[in-house]
């Protein structure tokens, strides 16, 4: 008689015919995600409900230093109070949704992870946070917000580097639509070498002023290089987010504390964000050991960074936020869960899952933009100030110029 292996009876591989072994099937499948999504977490920690499709909030900011030498005894006049203008700001709501379907037979067999109906919600839920996140730091057309249905974000342009470009839905304004401050690296400090592009509300088609910040008071604006040319990128040093912070917080009380980054250019961050050891470096929930620097203004930066930013930011203009967390709200009009016309197709279920909010930026002084940062550009040793002209204080939002 021969001892038997499994030559005989198999050994769960090969094909099922002659391979009589019981498969070692895990039902624990691993459904975890390492990554999170750190700008909708800072919203979602204010939420707020709205109400509409356009809700505004009103941002005030302060006037520029005036002359003040009153002469004695002089008369108060009908001129003498000072302007009572403030600025309604908004932002369309944008519907998020994933669909869940299996068959009958599909949930009845034994398979790994389970019921795939239940697999497929957790799974497409957490994708579908990506979706929302990936909106949030878009610094392109598609993070424009934008009325719906009749224009089709163009993506045409390879700069932009877009996806879902044919959705034509109502669209939220990204980060980059609502940055108060601006930072590029044009070359030789040409202020001609970026270009800002404005969206209409009724339609999504760009009309571009070349050398110019202007923000249409009717749409959301976002930036791009007339040319593969007129930037240069450039490493992280602190000399570039020193500039950005400093031109972001003047007649504003935004201190920018916090700092969104790609994944890919975490390390290169850490390495020159000044540090000091008296600062307890440790976020047990996040594991991570690099986490605050001591800043030069009397405080210090968290970072956060965000590998879906690698997949949304244009390959010329590498982007960096600097924000303060306080300034962001999410403004849901329907919270997530399912659709009330979730329904039954004979022998197959199909689930639908609707978000719908925005972003509500209640200071855009608070969010800065660092433009052309790359960590295969110019060497951080030979790095210098930008040109002034290219740290850009925008001063119009929603009809107002302050």
């Amino acid at each position: 008689m021969a001892t038997i292996t499994t030559s005989q009876i198999g050994n769960g591989t090969t094909a099922y015919a002659s391979d009589i072994v019981v498969k070692d099937l895990d039902l624990d499948v691993s459904n975890r995600v390492k990554d999170d999504t750190p700008v909708l977490n800072m919203c979602m920690a204010k939420k707020r409900k709205v109400a509409s499709t356009l809700p505004l909030w009103t941002n005030d900011v302060y006037r520029l230093p005036a002359i003040q030498a009153v002469q004695e005894g002089m008369a108060v006049s009908s001129a003498t109070p000072a302007s009572n203008s403030r600025a309604n700001l908004g932002n369309y709501t944008q519907i998020f949704q994933t669909t869940v379907g299996a068959t009958g037979t599909a949930r009845a067999v034994e398979q790994s992870g389970g019921d795939p109906q239940a697999y497929q919600e957790v799974k497409q839920l957490i994708e579908l946070m990506f979706d929302v996140e990936a909106q949030l730091v878009r610094n392109d057309q598609v993070g424009t917000k934008y009325s719906g249905q009749s224009g089709v974000a163009s993506s045409s342009n390879p700069a932009t580097q877009l996806t879902g470009a044919t959705q034509t839905g109502r669209r939220m304004g990204s980060l980059a639509s609502f940055a108060g401050t601006q930072s590029w690296n044009c070359l030789n400090g040409n202020i001609t070498a970026f270009v800002t592009s404005t969206n209409s509300e009724t339609a999504d088609t760009a009309t571009s002023n070349t050398g110019n910040v202007v923000v249409n008071a009717n749409g959301s604006n976002y930036y791009s290089a007339s040319g593969v040319s007129a930037f240069t990128n450039q490493q992280f040093a602190p000399v570039t987010y020193k500039q950005l912070v400093t031109a972001a917080e003047q007649r504003f009380n935004a201190k920018i504390r916090t700092i969104v980054c790609p994944t890919s250019q975490r390390t290169s961050l850490s390495d020159f964000m000044p540090t000091s050891r008296s600062i307890n470096r440790v976020n047990s929930e996040r594991g991570d050991t690099i986490q605050t620097y001591e800043g030069d203004f009397n405080y210090t930066y968290e970072i956060f960074d965000s590998w879906i930013m690698d997949q949304t930011t244009s390959t010329i203009n590498s982007s960096i936020y600097f924000l303060n967390e306080e300034v962001l709200q999410w403004g849901s009009l329907r919270d997530l869960g399912p659709n009330n016309e979730i329904f039954s197709n004979s022998d197959s279920s199909l689930d639908q899952y609707i978000m719908e909010g925005t972003l509500c930026v209640r200071n855009p002084a608070g969010v800065g933009v660092l433009n052309n940062i790359s960590t295969s550009g110019t060497a951080s040793g030979s790095v210098t100030a930008r040109a002034s002209a290219t740290v850009v204080r925008l001063s119009t939002w929603g009809g107002a110029t302050f």
